[in-house]
C-alpha cells in the first residue's frame, strides 16, 4: 500500500500522520488518544464519531484519513474544559442529561457546530442538525432541554 503523510490541525494543534489509503479518520483520531471519538456503527448512522471539520459536523467513521489533509478538526477534547465547560456541556450536567455518556461527545459536536453557525436556531434547524445523533439510552428529552436552555440564555457562540 502507498502510505501517505497528511497534516491537519486538531483542536488548534498542527499534527502529521502517516496513513494507509483505506484508514478511516475515526481510527486515526482514536489511535492518537482522542477517546471522545467513539466507534458506534462504522457507517455514519449513529453520530457517535461526530467531529467538527472546517466548521461542519461530520462523521469521522465514513471519512478516509487522507480527506483530513490540510483540514481543521475539532473533537470534544478541544471543547471547553473542566474549569470552563462549553455552555452546552454545562447545561448537559445541570439537566442530568448524561446517562451512559456514549452519545454525548457526538451530541456536543453536532450542537457546537450548529450554535457556532447559528446561535439562535429555529426548531427545524435544531432537528436537522441533531438528527444524526442516536442516544441508546433514549435520554433525548434532557439533551433537548439542555440545548434549548443554552439557546434561550443566548450562550450559543461561547466556546
Amino acid at each position: 500500500m502507498n502510505r501517505k503523510t497528511i497534516t491537519c490541525k486538531i483542536n488548534g494543534v498542527q499534527k502529521e500522520f502517516l496513513v494507509d489509503p483505506d484508514t478511516r479518520l475515526q481510527t486515526v483520531l482514536r489511535d492518537q488518544g482522542y477517546a471522545s471519538v467513539k466507534f458506534g456503527c462504522g457507517e455514519g448512522a449513529c453520530g457517535a464519531c461526530t467531529i467538527i471539520m472546517n466548521g461542519e459536523a461530520v462523521y469521522s467513521c465514513i471519512l478516509y484519513a487522507f480527506q483530513a489533509d490540510g483540514q481543521e478538526i475539532w473533537t470534544t477534547e478541544g471543547v471547553g474544559s473542566l474549569d470552563k465547560p462549553h455552555p452546552f456541556q454545562q447545561a448537559l450536567v445541570e439537566e442530568g442529561a448524561v446517562q451512559c455518556g456514549f452519545c454525548i461527545p457526538g451530541m456536543i459536536m453536532s450542537a457546537k457546530a450548529l450554535l457556532d453557525r447559528e446561535p439562535d436556531p429555529s426548531e427545524e434547524e435544531i432537528r436537522l442538525s441533531m438528527d444524526g445523533n442516536i442516544c441508546r439510552c433514549t435520554g433525548y428529552e434532557k439533551i433537548w432541554t439542555a440545548l434549548h436552555k443554552v439557546i434561550a440564555q443566548g450562550k450559543g457562540r461561547e466556546s
